[in-house]
Protein backbone atom coordinates (compact mmCIF):
# COMPACT_ATOMS: atom_id res chain seq x y z
CA UNK A 1 0.00 0.00 0.00
CA UNK A 2 2.73 2.44 0.68
CA UNK A 3 4.41 1.37 -2.60
CA UNK A 4 1.23 3.20 -4.37
CA UNK A 5 1.69 6.44 -2.33
CA UNK A 6 5.83 6.26 -2.89
CA UNK A 7 5.05 5.72 -6.81
CA UNK A 8 2.71 8.51 -6.42
CA UNK A 9 5.23 11.28 -5.08
CA UNK A 10 3.70 11.10 -1.64
CA UNK A 11 6.69 12.40 0.90
CA UNK A 12 6.71 8.92 3.18
CA UNK A 13 9.31 9.02 6.66
CA UNK A 14 9.98 5.58 8.90
CA UNK A 15 10.31 6.33 12.63
CA UNK A 16 12.30 4.60 14.66
CA UNK A 17 9.29 2.85 16.33
CA UNK A 18 8.73 0.74 12.53
CA UNK A 19 5.36 3.54 12.15
CA UNK A 20 5.15 5.42 8.51
CA UNK A 21 3.90 8.88 7.95
CA UNK A 22 2.72 9.60 4.40
CA UNK A 23 1.54 13.27 3.17
CA UNK A 24 0.53 14.04 -0.51
CA UNK A 25 2.76 16.19 -2.48
CA UNK A 26 -0.66 18.44 -2.12
CA UNK A 27 -0.44 18.26 1.50
CA UNK A 28 -4.22 17.65 2.03
CA UNK A 29 -4.07 13.61 2.67
CA UNK A 30 -2.22 11.90 5.79
CA UNK A 31 -1.53 8.33 6.50
CA UNK A 32 -0.04 6.76 8.93
CA UNK A 33 0.79 3.64 9.51
CA UNK A 34 0.78 2.84 13.18
CA UNK A 35 1.63 -0.49 14.88
CA UNK A 36 4.08 0.78 17.24
CA UNK A 37 2.15 4.01 18.65
CA UNK A 38 0.74 4.03 22.31
CA UNK A 39 -2.08 6.01 21.11
CA UNK A 40 -3.18 4.53 18.27
CA UNK A 41 -2.97 1.41 20.35
CA UNK A 42 -5.68 2.71 22.91
CA UNK A 43 -7.98 3.21 19.92
CA UNK A 44 -7.26 -0.20 18.34
CA UNK A 45 -6.06 1.43 15.13
CA UNK A 46 -3.00 0.73 13.02
CA UNK A 47 -4.09 3.05 9.80
CA UNK A 48 -5.22 6.54 10.06
CA UNK A 49 -6.23 8.66 7.15
CA UNK A 50 -6.90 12.28 7.14
CA UNK A 51 -8.06 14.84 4.73
CA UNK A 52 -8.14 18.03 4.71
CA UNK A 53 -9.82 19.78 1.97
CA UNK A 54 -9.30 22.90 0.18
CA UNK A 55 -12.94 24.03 0.51
CA UNK A 56 -14.45 21.99 3.05
CA UNK A 57 -14.38 20.15 6.44
CA UNK A 58 -11.71 17.61 7.32
CA UNK A 59 -12.24 14.15 7.79
CA UNK A 60 -10.72 11.14 9.07
CA UNK A 61 -10.71 7.30 8.49
CA UNK A 62 -9.05 4.67 11.27
CA UNK A 63 -8.91 1.07 9.92
CA UNK A 64 -8.14 -1.21 12.91
CA UNK A 65 -5.73 -4.27 13.33
CA UNK A 66 -8.26 -6.71 11.99
CA UNK A 67 -9.27 -4.86 9.32
CA UNK A 68 -8.44 -6.87 5.68
CA UNK A 69 -5.14 -5.29 4.06
CA UNK A 70 -7.28 -4.97 0.82
CA UNK A 71 -10.05 -3.32 2.64
CA UNK A 72 -7.59 -0.64 3.24
CA UNK A 73 -5.61 -0.66 -0.18
CA UNK A 74 -9.14 -0.37 -2.28
CA UNK A 75 -9.29 2.67 0.63
CA UNK A 76 -5.90 3.94 -0.63
CA UNK A 77 -6.66 3.55 -3.85
CA UNK A 78 -9.77 5.29 -4.63
CA UNK A 79 -8.75 7.98 -2.39
CA UNK A 80 -5.50 8.73 -4.10
CA UNK A 81 -7.26 8.01 -8.08
CA UNK A 82 -10.32 10.69 -6.71
CA UNK A 83 -8.65 13.14 -4.16
CA UNK A 84 -8.86 16.53 -5.43
CA UNK A 85 -8.31 18.79 -2.33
Amino acid sequence: MLDLLDALGWAIVDTPEANVHATSPDGCVYVGWLPEDPSAWQRNIVWHVRVQPADGDAWVQEFGLHTPSEAVAGFLAALVTNSSC
